[in-house]
């Protein structure tokens, strides 16, 4: 069976550029890493309320069942691990393409061609992130410092790219 060359340039022609570029559009990635960085402390503080007011829930049910409360502990874990999760995907997939914290800093996350995010890729950040913070931190963050999209790591390897939104990317835009 002979293949088409036609099939080979056609493949090559569908690979999407990138959508923001920051040279031409220096505003969308205007102070991206530190505005990042508080919509992080958000969203930590957010996940963890609910888990805290879990945590107590169950201590106090063990102190008043004389410790067998306490064995609701270990579903704790897994219930906060799933919570988080949840909360990304629902959070990063939903219209804004932004965890809360990110959307009261005004910056969305999108694709490395312009796409909004999805549920399995807000669940997909979520994890990649963890994962490379607990293994290589603080690398994934001087990353951001020295390329121009002011990626992490786990962006890089996910093709994403956090910017401003568009309502602040307006805003510091300059007049042409």
């Amino acid at each position: 069976m002979t293949s088409n060359p036609n099939d080979y340039a056609a493949s090559v022609s569908d690979v999407k550029p990138h959508a923001y570029d920051p040279y031409r559009n220096p505003e969308l990635f205007a102070g991206v890493l530190s505005r990042r960085f508080f919509a992080f402390l958000i969203d930590v503080i957010i996940i963890s309320v609910p888990i805290a007011i879990a945590a107590l829930l169950v201590v106090i049910l063990g102190i008043v069942t004389f410790g067998l409360g306490f064995a609701l502990l270990w579903p704790l874990h897994a219930g906060a691990i799933i919570w988080a999760v949840l909360y990304y995907g629902f959070t990063l997939g939903g219209s804004a393409s932004a965890a809360i914290g990110m959307r009261v800093m005004n910056i969305e996350m999108r694709t490395w061609y312009g796409a909004p995010a999805y549920f399995v890729l807000g669940v997909v950040h979520a994890i990649a992130f963890w994962v490379s913070v607990s293994m290589l931190t603080p690398f994934i963050v001087l990353i951001g410092l020295f390329n121009a999209r002011k990626r992490l790591l786990h962006d890089m390897l996910l093709g994403t790219v956090i910017v401003n939104a568009p309502a602040r990317a307006a805003q510091l835009a300059p007049r042409r």
